[in-house]
Formats: structure tokens, sequence, C-alpha cells
């Protein structure tokens, strides 16, 4: 590792040729990325998948007047050298990431990408001295600052007014029910299906190490449970809930959370104390999840909150009577 940073070279110590060479790989691989991100669109987002490759089809034609630049000086023998070869250099994310990115990410990250090439091609026309090669590299920088435009027109072009709104309301419906809503069912699970034994351990030993032991073992076994459980029910290919380790991560960890948020306070030894900590953990996790559901799955605010206070009062009640009965 150590070695290959050594290897790096300065930007101020490389040739007009090798930065002329260096911005026509870095065209290319920006155009390959522009083209990856309209590929993962192309069937649920076909609007902004052809923004991308609008916006492909213009860092080519970047690309090809750079080469027509560097055979007139340099001939046609480009040398290879490319981001990851000068120390400093701005980065760009591995395609395969690409898997991973919103609709919104995608285009936060072409963003990005516009800014850091404006601002690479004003300092390599700083740094020429030759008057064509200067012209051409602030023109590029000038086009690089323009790309917001030129994707806005390009948007303007593929994307109508209620095209645009039905991608995003597309897009929020997926993170919805890839993440809020096996989120939310950990959530409720954790919470609510923890109590009882919780509480009823606390009201029988009245013992918080006791009651702690019993609280983390239920919270990560339910978490664990829930995780592999949402995880294997449903591949997402037919129901289009989306990948099915996210919403197994999402349902297992927001279930341990639930559960762990009214198990944890009895690491206080008073016992008494610990008691009423964990009472005002549940209270504030009820009205969490009554907030998450008014947010994201537009239930009334206060019909959502009858039922998961009753509910979750309900099994806190049970438990309570259980253990000290």
């Amino acid at each position: 590792m150590l070695s290959a940073l050594t290897q790096r070279r300065r930007f101020s110590d490389l040739t007009e040729q090798e930065v002329l060479a260096l911005a026509i790989s870095s065209e290319e691989d920006d155009a390959r990325i522009y083209r990856t991100f309209a590929a993962r669109l192309a069937d649920q987002y076909p609007g902004s998948a052809a923004v991308f490759d609008g916006m492909a089809a213009e860092e080519d034609i970047h690309r090809q007047r750079l080469i027509e630049l560097h055979v007139a000086r340099f001939g046609d023998r480009i040398p290879l050298i490319r981001r990851e070869h000068v120390a400093g250099f701005y980065a760009r994310k591995p395609i395969w990431l690409a898997t991973n990115l919103t609709l919104d990410q995608m285009r936060g990250e072409a963003h990005d990408m516009e800014k850091q090439a404006q601002r690479f091609y004003e300092t390599a026309a700083q740094a020429t001295s030759d008057a064509a090669t200067r012209r051409l590299l602030g023109d590029l920088a000038a086009a690089e600052a323009g790309h917001e435009r030129t994707a806005d027109e390009l948007e303007q072009r593929h994307l109508g007014e209620g095209e645009r709104e039905a991608e995003d309301a597309s897009a929020r419906r997926q993170f919805i029910l890839t993440w809020v809503q096996p989120g939310l069912a950990g959530l409720m699970d954790g919470s609510v299906s923890t109590l009882a034994p919780i509480f009823a351990t606390a009201f029988a030993t009245q013992d918080s190490h006791t009651t702690l032991l019993v609280g983390t073992a239920a919270a990560v076994g339910a978490g664990i449970s829930m995780g592999f459980t949402e995880a294997a029910h449903d591949d997402g290919v037919l129901s289009g809930r989306g990948s099915p380790v996210k919403r197994g991560f999402a349902s297992g960890i927001m279930t341990a959370i639930g559960g762990l948020g009214h198990a944890l306070p009895y690491l206080i030894p008073d016992f008494w104390t610990a008691t009423a900590i964990a009472v005002a953990v549940v209270f504030i996790e009820l009205w969490a999840i009554a907030w998450i559901q008014n947010r994201y799955m537009e239930t009334p605010f206060l019909r959502a909150a009858f039922q998961v206070v009753l509910g979750g009062a309900l099994v806190f009640a049970a438990g309570v009577l259980i253990g000290g009965g």
C-alpha cells in the first residue's frame, strides 16, 4: 500500500501531454459511469435513464475533442495515465456501487462529478502554456460548469412534469417498501413483543441484572428471528419490495433496537430507577412508531397512536400482572 502511494505522481509534475491523457481517461470513465447509471435505471425510471445517456454522450464529445488536440500536438500514442496514478486527484466511486444507489443519490453523484471535473479543467488550464490547449481546457471547464443546465435541458426533454413526479413517487415507494416497512414492522415487534417478558422478569425478580440479561436475550433473539424471517419469506422479485438482504437487515436491526430500548435501562443497579426509565423509554418508542406510521405509511396520527399505545399498554399490563402474580 505504501509503495503504491509513493509511486503516484503529483499533478504539478505532469507534462502537458500527461494532463491531456489524464483528461481523456477521466472523460471516458465518467461516460461509463453515466451509462451504468442509465442501465440501472432503464427499467424503472426510463426518463432519468435517458438523461444519463445524454450526459454520457456529452462526455464522449469532450473526450473526442481532447483526443483530437492530443493527436495534433503529440501524435496518436496517448500515455496510459488515470486518476489513481495522480496523488491527491479526485476519485470516483467504483461503478459497482451503483447497485446500492437510489435515484436521488445518482443525481447527487452526477452533480459532484461535474463539479470535480470543472475544478480539474480549471487547474489544468492554468498549468499549460499552449494557447490552444489552454483554450480547450477552459472551454471544457465552462462546459462542466454548464452541465447542470444541460442536465436540466435533458430532463425537460426526457422528463415531463408528470413523469418526474411519477419517478420520484416510485423511488419513495421503493424506499418505503425496502427499508421503512420492514423496519417499522421490526420496531413494532421489538418494542411491543418484548414488553411482557422484560417487565414480567422485572417485577418477578426486582433485580436489574437478571432483567437486563433476559431483556437483552429477548431483544437480540427477536432481532435475529425477524431478520431471517423477513429475508426468507419474500425474495422481492414478484412483490417488488427490493433486496431481501436489505429488508432483513432493516427488520432485524430495528427489532433488536426496539427491545433493547427498554432493556438497557436495567444497566442501572437501582431497580426502581431503572424501571421508571424503562417505562419512559417504552412511551417514547410507542409514540415514535405512531409518528413513523403517520409520516411514511400515511396512517392518521391519532389512529396510529391509539392502536400502538393501546396494544403496547395491554402487553405491558400482561407482563406486570404475570411478574407480580
